[in-house]
């Protein structure tokens, strides 16, 4: 071991690991950094109550299981349909006002889902939940694109997603621990009210980029946004990928078809959340230097890789084992995406088109999870994991080759 003057020089390696961490945080614009911990507070606000509404409908109001899929598929519907207008209309107005009221109306609706005396009002709740993040995240990503500028797209989505995962991570975790400690689910919602008011504490202090001011286009035009050239191209391999990307709840059912318990699938469900925070912002930095378009294609045979895995797992040690090589995909395809479309985007349609290519991939994972459902109940679960693998393989095919060109200046 080297040594200098007779010391180990061993214990200075975490100070300088923990250095080029906080180089690489003073690299990303102040803007993108105050944009992602509204990001980590939200998501953490997100993820401990997503966990405990199902529970919530069925066992503390007595809601059909029926129920849940309504809540959830109505939700997710509201907030994939709209994301494509709600990035035109910033194009237009800005980002920050949509960023705004998307923040609000999410904070204001999940813990009042703890105060519903039936599953229609938490079906109303968890929809105003959902139009607040249809309403802010094409602007949201817009606004991390406009700030990035050029050259640091990949570090500024990666560190996004980074504490956008941590958020992700901590939520179900701290979820977990009140319920242990005895607290009723009812005020274990409650206290996503906690998080929810920093987010938005936080979110006033996020500035319109003055840049994408001055480019803002005519209007709303989303015909002008995508499906044409090489956003058509990436609209096209996103969509494919999430025609086979079910939700995550299939994930965690074949962990508890593998044997797992309860409390050890919601530790497997914050594993993946942490583990794409442990690598979202390396996989943002190798964007940023050997190109956008080969991480993501990397994030495609990763999640090609664990999909398979899920599928010919016979044990609940090798699921366990995938779910790093899972969580990682996200790192390498979520922030990766919306950098590589932000970077093809027509001048002045920038959040249209995130927005739209959300929406194409918001339906399609729609498809995806409405089909994996009746797949596993009438074939069973193999079926499910591997149609996704194959699909995310042609994905990443589509995008190898797909031609194109040159980002937009």
């Amino acid at each position: 071991m080297a040594t200098t003057g007779g010391q180990s020089a061993t214990p200075a390696y975490p100070y300088v690991v923990l250095g080029r961490l906080l180089a690489m945080r003073r690299a990303v614009p102040v803007d993108v950094r105050r944009i992602s911990s509204v990001s980590f507070w939200m998501d953490a606000a997100s993820e401990l109550v997503y966990p405990l509404v199902p529970l919530f409908l069925t066992a503390t109001l007595g809601a059909p299981v029926a129920a849940v899929g309504a809540v959830e598929a109505i939700g997710d519907a509201v907030a994939t349909l709209l994301s494509g207008p709600a990035g035109a209309v910033s194009d237009r107005l800005g980002r920050r006002r949509l960023l705004g009221a998307g923040y609000a109306l999410s904070a204001l609706a999940k813990p009042a889902i703890a105060l519903a005396g039936g599953w229609g009002a938490v079906l109303a709740l968890r929809s105003t939940d959902r139009l607040g993040k249809a309403l802010r995240k094409a602007p949201r990503d817009a606004l991390i694109a406009d700030h990035a500028g050029e050259g640091r797209a990949g570090l500024a989505f990666g560190y996004h997603r980074m504490l956008d995962n941590l958020g992700a991570g901590l939520g179900p975790l701290v979820g977990v621990a009140v319920l242990s400690a005895g607290v009723g689910v009812r005020h274990a919602i409650l206290l996503a009210s906690v998080p929810a008011v920093l987010a938005i504490a936080l979110v006033a202090r996020v500035r319109e980029a003055p840049r994408r001011v001055a480019e803002r286009g005519d209007g709303p035009r989303l015909r002008d946004a995508a499906l044409r050239g090489p956003i058509a191209w990436i609209t096209a391999a996103w969509v494919v990928f999430s025609l086979g990307n079910s939700a995550d709840a299939f994930v965690l059912l074949r962990a508890a078809d593998l044997g797992l318990s309860p409390a050890q699938v919601v530790a497997v469900y914050a594993g993946t959340n942490l583990a794409g925070a442990a690598v979202a912002l390396p996989a943002g930095l190798l964007g940023d230097r050997v190109g956008l378009r080969p991480v993501l294609v990397a994030g495609l045979v990763l999640f090609t890789l664990a999909y398979a895995g899920f599928a010919l797992a016979a044990t609940a040690l090798v699921l366990v084992a995938l779910v790093p090589l899972y969580g990682a995909h996200r790192a390498f395809t979520d922030g990766t995406v919306r950098a590589l479309a932000a970077a093809f985007a027509p001048a002045g349609r920038t959040g249209a088109t995130l927005g739209l290519v959300a929406a194409a991939g918001g339906v399609a994972s729609l498809v995806a999870s409405l089909a994996a459902g009746i797949l596993w109940d009438v074939v069973g679960p193999e079926p499910v994991f591997a149609g996704g693998a194959v699909l995310a393989l042609v994905a990443a095919a589509i995008l190898a080759v797909a031609p194109l060109g040159r980002p937009a200046a």
